[in-house]
């Protein structure tokens, strides 16, 4: 890839860190790395520090939920902390039109609208964080509060 041509969502991304007075450390891989496990491999770092961007259908708004790689986020919990209705998984689709980046390379931020976010509060024992940058292939690093900062997401436990 030439350098500064980047695919569109992580452009989006990109833009978005700056826009939000974040340094941009995106990083793009030469593998894909579409699960926590594969992004932690390829980083070297903690499965519990790949922060995922999970997109899901709260009575047909996205709920961003921003979750350690180690954790499997209890819905049913989320949501009655929330005191909402049920939480279900988005489709693919629904994932696409609302943050204009595809399952497995969603990022926190370079959405097209502002997601209503929540951030796993387990995040915080790690110093550094990495997220998904747009695409399969992109992450960026974070400091937990400065990923808090700029998605303005809400603090709580997901599990």
């Amino acid at each position: 890839m030439a350098a500064g041509i980047f695919p569109e969502p992580v452009a989006r991304v990109k833009h978005a860190l700056g826009a939000l007075g974040a340094r941009d450390t995106v990083t793009v891989l030469e593998s894909e790395v579409p699960t926590a496990a594969a992004a932690a491999a390829a980083l070297g770092c903690d499965v519990a520090a790949i922060t995922n961007s999970l997109v899901f259908d709260l009575e047909g708004a996205p709920l961003l939920i921003l979750a350690s790689g180690a954790a499997r986020v209890d819905v049913g919990k989320v949501a009655a902390r929330l005191g909402t209705g049920r939480i279900r998984r988005a489709s693919p689709g629904f994932v696409l039109e609302h943050t204009g980046q595809e399952i497995g390379g969603v990022a926190p931020v370079g959405h097209p609208e502002k997601i209503r976010t929540l951030l796993d509060e387990s995040l915080s024992a790690h110093a550094v964080l990495w997220a998904g940058a747009g695409d399969h292939h992109s992450m960026f690093s974070i400091s937990y509060e400065e990923l808090q900062r700029i998605t303005g997401a809400r603090e709580m436990p997901v599990r």
